[in-house]
């Protein structure tokens, strides 16, 4: 099958591409980023440049739309409705006049809010940010595409927190903060979060990927078990040689006005830092989702959590100290 990759040289994208190459697809990528993995099928562009999206999607059977705007320091905040919802319409403009009926649309279990209890795919939306209400925008635009023509299959794939080798987003900044020794645990840190590791996100979105059915399929991606904040800072201790248990506390009000504090200091400053309030209320809620629809596909990860944990630690921080 003839694929295109939208975000494929991104962190999922690229692990994404390497499972399609290795089922055989024909794989081509638009990326803003070359691709240093697979320069010969990246093309550079924009999902926001209809021109771009148009040659990109010519002659493919089948778009997974990955590109976006995702990290919690976006500015200005209208990146993400340009990249994330706009971007979207011109990917859905560009496979209707192209004639391509399918697309597997990576969204976010952002877009259920934060202590929502235990989501399903049926949970009445309620984000909480910018990057939340953005994703389910986006999923609008694409359910668009699919009334439009029902013989078309849209496939959309909530995935919750994504870790492992190469990314340097909020899993890895939270245990690059526990293996330096300055971490600090706001609030009691027995809320519970649901992860997923990238090699098990890759290959659920090539297995749900090409399909003879037309139709709207929905699933939340999670590798369970599901821990506490202790569990995974105890973990990640432990994994590195330290005591599990040995590190600072603060209330959890203490930590949002310290927040409050960065997001003032970045307000005037123009800089990024790795405290805020929205990294205060994300760290500190439950965020458990359901996995009963994915269980019901017959899908098996290819990796454990722990071992999923084990091969990100050991690649992007060596193990255990000395």
């Amino acid at each position: 099958m003839r694929v295109l990759v939208t975000g494929g040289s991104g962190f999922i994208g690229s692990r994404l591409v390497e499972e399609l190459l290795k089922s055989g697809h024909n794989v081509r990528i638009l990326d803003k980023a070359m691709s240093s993995r697979y320069p010969d099928i990246c093309q550079i562009g924009n999902v926001c440049d209809p021109e771009a999206v148009d040659r990109a999607v010519k002659d493919v059977d089948l778009v997974y739309h990955l590109a976006a705007e995702h990290r919690d320091d976006v500015r200005p905040i209208s990146l993400y409705y340009e990249v994330n919802v706009d971007g979207s319409k011109t990917v859905a403009e560009a496979c209707a006049s192209n004639g391509v009926k399918q697309i597997v649309f990576t969204s976010s279990v952002a877009i259920y809010g934060l202590n929502a209890g235990t989501p399903t795919e049926a949970t009445p939306p309620n984000p909480f940010n910018d990057y939340g209400r953005s994703k389910f925008q986006a999923e609008e635009v694409l359910h668009k595409w699919y009334s439009a023509d029902t013989s078309r299959q849209l496939t959309i794939v909530r995935p919750t927190v994504v870790f492992g080798e190469g990314n340097r987003g909020n899993v890895f900044n939270l245990v690059k903060q526990i293996t330096s020794g300055h971490f600090v645990m706001v609030g009691n840190g027995n809320n519970r979060k649901s992860m997923a590791y990238v090699g098990n996100v890759a290959a659920f979105l090539n297995f749900a990927g090409p399909s003879e059915q037309s139709g709207i399929r929905v699933y939340n991606y999670v590798d369970k078990p599901d821990l506490s904040m202790n569990e995974l800072v105890g973990k990640v201790r432990g994994f590195m040689g330290k005591s599990p248990d040995s590190f600072l506390r603060i209330p959890y009000g203490i930590g949002m006005a310290g927040g409050a504090c960065f997001d003032m200091i970045s307000a005037l400053t123009g800089r990024n830092f790795p405290i805020s309030r929205v990294r205060v209320k994300k760290f500190c809620a439950d965020t458990t989702i359901s996995v009963d629809a994915l269980k019901a596909t017959g899908f098996t990860p290819p990796f454990t959590l722990g071992k999923g944990m084990e091969m990100f630690l050991d690649n992007e921080f060596g193990g255990k100290e000395s």
